[in-house]
């Protein structure tokens, strides 16, 4: 993981800009992550992912569950992955934010 907060990944998927966004925003609040990007994957979904110690990940998901299922929309898939493969970097930097964003 580069310039990680942590050691563990974080995602959520669901339908919609606005609920990915709701989830998002709990994510960041709910504790010490960072925020790695999004991936807008098919037909609508979005998942959402993050990074940090396991404990904020958890917490960071679960919260960003709630706030999705709150909202009366359904989450479609979240994850958390302690201690992740350094492989899995290949694929989480395709989605970090600062690869796409062009500053």
């Amino acid at each position: 993981m580069s310039e990680s907060k942590g050691n563990a990944f974080g995602a959520i998927e669901t339908f919609g800009l606005v609920w990915v966004l709701e989830a998002g925003d709990a994510m960041c609040k709910a504790g010490d992550v960072n925020l790695i990007g999004y991936e807008n994957t098919a037909s609508g979904y979005i998942s959402i992912l993050v990074e940090g110690d396991v404990s904020a990940v958890e917490a960071a998901v679960h919260a960003g569950v709630e706030a999705v299922e709150a909202l009366g929309a359904e989450v479609y898939s979240s994850v958390v992955i302690p201690r992740p493969h350094p492989d899995l970097k290949k694929i989480t930097d395709r989605y970090r934010l600062e690869n796409l964003l062009p500053y």
